[in-house]
Protein backbone atom coordinates (compact mmCIF):
# COMPACT_ATOMS: atom_id res chain seq x y z
CA UNK A 1 0.00 0.00 0.00
CA UNK A 2 1.00 3.75 -0.79
CA UNK A 3 2.68 5.11 2.21
CA UNK A 4 0.71 8.06 2.16
CA UNK A 5 -2.51 6.40 2.02
CA UNK A 6 -1.14 4.59 5.06
CA UNK A 7 -0.57 7.93 7.53
CA UNK A 8 -3.90 9.24 6.16
CA UNK A 9 -5.52 6.17 7.27
CA UNK A 10 -3.16 6.21 10.65
CA UNK A 11 -4.34 10.03 10.86
CA UNK A 12 -8.00 9.40 10.42
CA UNK A 13 -7.69 6.56 12.96
CA UNK A 14 -5.75 8.03 15.50
CA UNK A 15 -8.46 11.04 15.41
CA UNK A 16 -10.89 9.40 15.86
CA UNK A 17 -9.43 7.61 18.84
CA UNK A 18 -8.38 10.83 20.46
CA UNK A 19 -11.98 12.17 19.68
CA UNK A 20 -13.57 8.98 21.65
CA UNK A 21 -11.44 9.31 24.78
CA UNK A 22 -11.80 12.83 25.18
CA UNK A 23 -15.36 12.51 24.44
CA UNK A 24 -15.91 10.07 27.24
CA UNK A 25 -13.54 11.87 29.17
CA UNK A 26 -15.78 15.32 29.03
CA UNK A 27 -19.06 13.35 29.89
CA UNK A 28 -17.97 12.10 33.09
CA UNK A 29 -17.96 15.92 33.57
CA UNK A 30 -21.70 16.15 31.95
CA UNK A 31 -21.14 17.75 28.63
CA UNK A 32 -19.84 16.35 24.96
CA UNK A 33 -17.27 16.97 22.58
CA UNK A 34 -20.06 18.32 20.35
CA UNK A 35 -21.53 20.67 23.14
CA UNK A 36 -18.36 21.47 24.32
CA UNK A 37 -17.61 23.00 20.46
CA UNK A 38 -20.73 24.85 20.31
CA UNK A 39 -20.16 26.72 23.82
CA UNK A 40 -16.25 27.02 23.44
CA UNK A 41 -17.29 29.05 19.95
CA UNK A 42 -19.96 31.32 22.05
CA UNK A 43 -17.09 31.69 25.04
CA UNK A 44 -14.45 32.85 22.57
CA UNK A 45 -16.46 34.74 19.95
CA UNK A 46 -19.30 35.94 21.97
CA UNK A 47 -23.39 36.04 20.81
CA UNK A 48 -23.78 34.55 17.53
CA UNK A 49 -26.85 33.81 15.24
CA UNK A 50 -27.77 30.17 14.77
CA UNK A 51 -27.03 30.44 10.90
CA UNK A 52 -23.35 31.88 12.15
CA UNK A 53 -22.63 28.67 14.78
CA UNK A 54 -23.63 26.26 11.79
CA UNK A 55 -20.94 28.22 9.55
CA UNK A 56 -18.09 28.38 12.11
CA UNK A 57 -18.68 24.97 12.59
CA UNK A 58 -19.15 23.63 9.60
CA UNK A 59 -22.78 21.85 10.43
CA UNK A 60 -26.33 21.87 8.84
CA UNK A 61 -28.86 24.63 9.74
CA UNK A 62 -31.30 21.85 11.51
CA UNK A 63 -28.35 19.97 13.00
CA UNK A 64 -27.32 23.70 15.00
CA UNK A 65 -30.88 24.29 15.99
CA UNK A 66 -31.90 20.91 17.54
CA UNK A 67 -28.46 21.36 19.52
CA UNK A 68 -29.08 24.92 20.32
CA UNK A 69 -32.77 23.62 21.55
CA UNK A 70 -30.71 21.04 24.00
CA UNK A 71 -28.39 23.48 25.13
CA UNK A 72 -31.14 26.09 26.11
CA UNK A 73 -33.42 23.03 27.55
CA UNK A 74 -30.31 22.39 30.00
CA UNK A 75 -29.99 26.18 30.47
CA UNK A 76 -26.33 26.33 29.05
CA UNK A 77 -27.08 28.65 26.14
CA UNK A 78 -30.42 31.52 25.86
CA UNK A 79 -31.45 33.08 23.10
CA UNK A 80 -32.32 36.49 22.91
CA UNK A 81 -34.24 38.53 19.93
CA UNK A 82 -31.52 40.16 17.06
CA UNK A 83 -31.53 43.81 17.52
CA UNK A 84 -30.84 44.11 14.17
CA UNK A 85 -33.06 41.40 12.82
CA UNK A 86 -36.20 41.27 14.17
CA UNK A 87 -36.99 37.89 12.68
CA UNK A 88 -33.98 35.96 13.96
CA UNK A 89 -32.17 35.01 17.68
CA UNK A 90 -28.92 35.24 18.96
CA UNK A 91 -27.55 32.87 20.77
CA UNK A 92 -25.39 33.77 24.16
CA UNK A 93 -23.67 31.35 26.53
CA UNK A 94 -25.52 31.02 30.17
CA UNK A 95 -23.13 31.44 33.63
CA UNK A 96 -24.26 27.69 33.52
CA UNK A 97 -22.42 27.08 30.26
CA UNK A 98 -19.48 28.78 31.22
CA UNK A 99 -19.17 26.67 34.54
CA UNK A 100 -19.99 23.84 32.78
CA UNK A 101 -17.71 24.29 29.91
CA UNK A 102 -14.62 25.42 32.37
CA UNK A 103 -15.48 21.88 33.83
CA UNK A 104 -14.94 20.03 31.17
CA UNK A 105 -12.17 21.88 29.73
CA UNK A 106 -9.95 20.52 32.39
CA UNK A 107 -10.43 16.52 31.84
CA UNK A 108 -10.03 17.34 28.27
CA UNK A 109 -6.46 18.85 28.69
CA UNK A 110 -5.35 16.53 31.15
CA UNK A 111 -6.54 13.13 28.62
CA UNK A 112 -4.57 15.07 25.90
CA UNK A 113 -1.46 15.91 27.57
CA UNK A 114 -1.59 12.29 28.83
CA UNK A 115 -1.89 11.04 24.72
CA UNK A 116 1.39 13.35 23.71
CA UNK A 117 3.37 13.13 26.19
CA UNK A 118 4.43 9.77 24.87
CA UNK A 119 6.38 12.36 22.62
CA UNK A 120 9.37 13.92 22.61
CA UNK A 121 9.34 17.81 22.46
CA UNK A 122 11.55 17.53 19.62
CA UNK A 123 8.56 14.99 18.12
CA UNK A 124 6.05 17.44 19.58
CA UNK A 125 7.79 20.24 17.63
CA UNK A 126 8.09 18.15 14.29
CA UNK A 127 4.73 17.06 14.14
CA UNK A 128 3.43 20.96 14.95
CA UNK A 129 5.69 21.35 11.49
CA UNK A 130 4.27 18.53 9.51
CA UNK A 131 0.46 19.49 10.89
CA UNK A 132 0.96 23.52 9.60
CA UNK A 133 2.58 22.17 6.51
CA UNK A 134 -0.44 20.10 5.51
CA UNK A 135 -2.84 22.33 6.70
CA UNK A 136 -1.83 25.15 4.56
CA UNK A 137 -1.98 22.48 1.75
CA UNK A 138 -5.34 21.07 2.45
CA UNK A 139 -6.30 25.21 2.97
CA UNK A 140 -4.65 26.21 -0.94
CA UNK A 141 -6.87 23.09 -2.27
CA UNK A 142 -9.78 23.98 -0.39
CA UNK A 143 -9.86 27.57 -1.96
CA UNK A 144 -8.85 26.17 -5.44
CA UNK A 145 -11.92 23.97 -5.06
CA UNK A 146 -13.69 26.99 -3.98
CA UNK A 147 -12.53 28.90 -6.91
CA UNK A 148 -13.70 26.42 -9.31
CA UNK A 149 -17.00 25.66 -8.22
CA UNK A 150 -17.90 29.05 -10.37
CA UNK A 151 -16.50 27.97 -12.93
CA UNK A 152 -17.56 24.19 -14.59
CA UNK A 153 -14.37 24.10 -16.99
CA UNK A 154 -12.00 24.94 -14.59
CA UNK A 155 -13.53 21.99 -12.60
CA UNK A 156 -13.21 19.98 -15.14
CA UNK A 157 -9.88 20.72 -15.54
CA UNK A 158 -8.85 20.13 -12.15
CA UNK A 159 -10.63 16.89 -11.93
CA UNK A 160 -8.80 15.98 -15.04
CA UNK A 161 -5.58 17.00 -13.90
CA UNK A 162 -6.04 14.78 -10.38
CA UNK A 163 -7.04 11.93 -12.36
CA UNK A 164 -3.32 11.88 -14.27
CA UNK A 165 -1.73 12.56 -11.02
Amino acid sequence: MNSTIEISQGMFKLYHQVSRLVNECMMDEGVSLARSKFLLLLECQGPQRSTDIACALGFAPRTVTEAIDGLERDKLVMREPDPKDRRAKIVSITDMGRTVISAAQQPQHKTIEAIFNVLTDDQKQHMKEIIRCLSEKTEELQRERDQNAGDPSAAASTRSLQAVG
